[in-house]
């Protein structure tokens, strides 16, 4: 649990780390503190959403992928913040496309393109 508990405070960490170092040149003291009462996007989210995508696509060939995303997406669900965030929605779509993937590789289905 104590491991469980470390990885999401780091990507909590990660979530707000300015990888270019100019995200927040020539704002003042107050547009700072606007731009913080405005609720954001978990990045998270939509890498999950995403990843839960490509799972749902490739999924039915390569089972190892849905589980995988699936697994992403479950972890990175702990780093939502209801408070500084406003929309859960890409971690369920994740979540969703991914076990669909999973279901179809289990079941033997596939994609039909005609």
């Amino acid at each position: 649990m104590n491991v469980f508990k470390n990885t999401i405070e780091f990507l909590n960490r990660m979530k707000v780390l300015d990888v270019w170092g100019d995200k927040m040149d020539g704002i003042s003291e107050k547009e700072q503190e606007e731009l913080d009462k405005i609720p954001t996007q978990n990045p998270y989210g939509l890498i999950g959403m995403v990843f839960g995508g490509i799972a749902f696509i490739v999924g039915p060939q390569y089972g190892f992928i849905p589980v995988i995303a699936l697994i992403f997406c479950l972890v990175t669900f702990f780093t939502f913040d209801k408070e500084k965030e406003d929309n859960p929605w890409p971690f369920y779509l994740g979540i969703v496309l991914s076990m669909t993937g999973l279901a179809m590789f289990m079941g033997g289905a596939t994609h039909i393109l005609s």
